[in-house]
């Protein structure tokens, strides 16, 4: 797929995204979040919105803190509650006073907004669409940026620098494809993911990534069809991952895969093992 790279940002200050948009990327590099968790600072008619406070680490409340350079924060909006996007609202909150705003139905028992969101919400000028699959608690965010046109805040649900791993029970398959089609009929002009950079012209890896789950869950049918197997042989048939980290990813997607060929009663489980049912 067409990913993209960047070389590692500065640390500890905002960079400009497009027109009214900054971010600080948190000090969490790693293989499931690239350089670290992107902290969006973005300029609101009434001061700033901060949509994803990132990890629970005191210096990078403190860089956002001072990203702000003496602007109000009035508000906290979280894209989903996986820690690295969570960790630091509480702190962040305390800092600021700004309320906090989610997913009406919170998967994590660690955070419940202050003011919840449904699919289509406005806050302000952003507006809040349910992409669960990644988490099911998933918001993308639409805004009309100056001098750019209208932009997604999609978080993990897609990303430019890599695909998204969908981990049961919290992921779910079938809700991902769903998502993945209702930005496809879409037209914002960029994304601007939880990790990695601006992703302009988004629709072309939207479509490729969901042509690729597609192949995906094809080839898992096939080899079903050729002998059952548990999850760990058709990751590492179909993943061929070394990181342990990775291959946790793969299984987990794998499982993710199973289960909504499950839901479709193309494939059945007995004691660990999976069969394909036609």
């Amino acid at each position: 797929m067409p990913f993209l790279t960047e070389d590692e940002p500065p640390r500890g200050v905002p960079l400009d995204v497009i027109p009214g948009v900054r971010r600080v990327v948190a000090r969490n590099p790693g293989v499931m979040t690239y350089h670290g968790t992107n902290t969006y600072l973005i300029a609101q008619q009434d001061g700033l919105t901060i949509l994803d406070p990132g990890p629970d680490d005191a210096q990078h409340v403190k860089d956002v803190l001072n990203a702000a350079q003496d602007q109000p924060i009035r508000r906290i909006v979280l894209s989903h509650t996986h820690h690295d996007h969570r960790g630091a609202t509480a702190a962040l909150q305390a800092a600021t006073g700004a309320p906090t705003y989610g997913y009406f139905r919170s998967a994590s028992p660690l955070f419940t907004p202050d003011i919840p969101l449904h699919h289509g919400d406005a806050i302000g000028d952003l507006f809040a669409l349910h992409t669960p699959g990644h988490a099911s608690d998933h918001l993308a965010y639409v805004w009309t940026a100056p001098d750019t046109g209208q932009v997604l805040f999609s978080a993990d649900h897609v990303m430019s620098w890599s695909s998204s791993i969908v981990n049961p029970p919290d992921g779910d398959m079938q809700a991902y494809y769903a998502s993945l089609n209702l930005l496809l009929a879409r037209d914002e002009v960029a994304y601007l993911p939880g990790h990695g950079p601006v992703l302009w012209h988004p629709r072309a890896l939207v479509a490729e990534m969901l042509a690729h789950r597609h192949r995906r869950e094809t080839a898992i049918l096939d080899a079903l069809r050729t002998q059952p197997a548990t999850i760990p042989d058709l990751a590492a048939t179909l993943y061929a991952k070394q990181h342990p980290m990775l291959k946790m990813a793969a299984e987990r997607n794998v499982l993710a895969h199973l289960l909504k060929l499950q839901a479709e009663s193309t494939a059945v489980e007995a004691d660990g093992v999976w069969s394909a049912t036609l």
